[in-house]
């Protein structure tokens, strides 16, 4: 059996934080003492120091789209090449996407998608499904769904156009029911499908990158969050809003908790430390994504909602094209969307906690890890340092200041939306489930080492009410 000891490093968990040895053994998390003496543990143990350095439970990047076919083509990452990413952005689990063929057989969905991750993922996955129609026997299908270990859905209040979008509020409601009645978790992208297609119509000026922002303004973002947040209040269950963008999107959460609906809320790194002005330089079609880039007071909105403990979840929506694909279109209609961030995301949070003066590495660790485990019913077999858990660490050292740079990152997208970013802390040694996957600048991922993770009861993240 593999065996390691990791001795004199800072374990941080989200509900504690002390100088203490940690023994792996095999897969799992064996022990954890003020210290564990190397005479004590079995001859052939592998011994780590790890003085000066932080131990982090494994980050769970909770919003990806590694090998996503679209408009196409398919995104720059594979399932092989966004594990890279994960490794060495200290992230040994994700939580990735299955379409909706509309064929009346979810888990069929769910379990094609897994099959093609076990292939080439190198770390640990589990999904969202998506669902865009109501249909005779949805409820049979979110059934056999939740038995497959799947229990969170995703839908969308926007992209009719594409066959995403379900229509009609009573369909809508009948799926959110069916999902209270399961115990299955609905994520929603919002963005009001009615109302952007009112201001596509009315527009006349040019379809320049920035011109998305100004297609799909934060209000579509309120109104989407309203519309949902309505359905869960009257049903009385919990609703997982992702990727919040915008300022007017925050109220909007705020006003739902007042009213004692139950929301986690994820947000991104590019929502935190991107603006609208990055659509605007001459590489600006590197920088849509949807919803798109807002404004500066929009990025302190949010981050002020981070700090507050308002926000459960920060994950990267990592969707990457290559920078070819990307500056092939000037048009904002037919820019490939999506952007790369796996491997940014811990860094990048790490150094707004640190300059933040508010927040320290415990609650990074919450946002990153222990919070979108309890979301998606991943706890405590991920995102916590504790006997019995997945042995999914992270060394990291807290205090390596570097930059963020296509030379430093491992997109095959070939570029990074950070390009310049200074930032503090960098994950040393990666290892999912006791097997070193990212060691000093060295990649040792494995394809098809990564295991689906089944979904036990999702939506237990805390949630502040304001």
């Amino acid at each position: 059996m593999n065996r390691i000891l990791i001795q004199n490093g800072l374990l941080v968990d989200t509900e504690w934080t002390r100088h203490a040895d940690i023994l792996v053994e095999g897969s799992k998390i064996a022990h954890i003492a003020n210290k564990i003496d190397e005479h004590e543990v079995p001859e052939g143990t592998e011994i780590v120091h790890a003085e000066g350095m932080c131990i982090l439970p494994g980050l769970i990047d909770a919003h990806t789209h590694y090998h996503l076919v679209s408009r196409g083509t398919v995104t720059a990452d594979s399932f092989a090449q966004g594990s890279r990413c994960a490794a060495f952005g200290g992230v040994t689990c994700v939580v990735d996407f299955a379409d909706d063929d509309k064929k009346g057989d979810l888990s069929a969905c769910s379990k094609q998608r897994i099959a093609a991750m076990s292939e080439g993922m190198a770390v640990d996955f589990s999904l969202h499904q998506g669902v865009y129609a109501y249909r005779e026997g949805i409820a049979g299908e979110l059934a056999k769904l939740k038995e497959s270990g799947v229990r969170v859905i995703k839908i969308f209040t926007t992209y009719g156009n594409v066959g995403y979008l379900i229509e009609k509020r009573e369909e809508l409601k009948a799926i959110f029911a069916e999902c209270k009645r399961l115990d299955i978790m609905v994520s929603v992208h919002c963005e009001d499908d009615e109302m952007i297609e009112k201001i596509n119509k009315a527009y006349k000026g040019p379809y320049t990158p920035s011109a998305h922002a100004d297609l799909r303004p934060s209000e579509v973002e309120a109104e989407g969050i309203r519309l949902v947040g309505e359905i869960a209040g009257e049903l009385e269950m919990p609703l997982y809003v992702v990727h919040l963008s915008s300022k007017a999107g925050l109220e909007q959460v705020r006003e739902l908790r007042v009213k004692g609906i139950r929301v986690i809320v994820e947000t991104t790194p590019h929502y935190l430390f991107l603006d609208r002005s990055k659509l605007e330089g001459p590489d600006g079609s590197l920088y849509v994504m949807t919803p798109p880039l807002r404004t500066k007071e929009d990025n302190e909105a949010l981050q002020e909602a981070v700090l507050n403990g308002e926000i459960q979840v920060v994950a990267t929506d990592h969707c990457s094209f290559t920078k070819e694909q990307k500056l092939a279109s000037n048009d904002c209609r037919t820019i490939f969307p999506g952007i790369p961030g796996t491997e940014e995301m811990l860094p990048l949070l790490h150094t707004f906690a640190m300059n933040s003066g508010r927040i320290g590495l415990q609650q990074v660790v919450n946002l990153l890890s222990t919070g979108p485990a309890k979301a998606f019913g991943l706890y405590p077999k991920k995102g916590a340092i504790r006997v019995g858990s997945d042995a999914d660490l992270v060394i990291f050292d807290a205090e390596e200041a570097w930059t963020l740079s296509s030379e430093t990152t491992h997109s095959a997208s070939g570029y990074t939306p950070y390009e310049g970013f200074s930032v503090l802390g960098k994950p040393i040694m990666t290892y999912l489930r006791g097997r070193l996957i990212m060691g000093d600048d060295i990649y040792l991922g494995i394809e098809g080492n990564g295991e689906f993770v089944s979904q036990g009861n999702p939506g237990r993240a805390k949630t502040v009410m304001h």
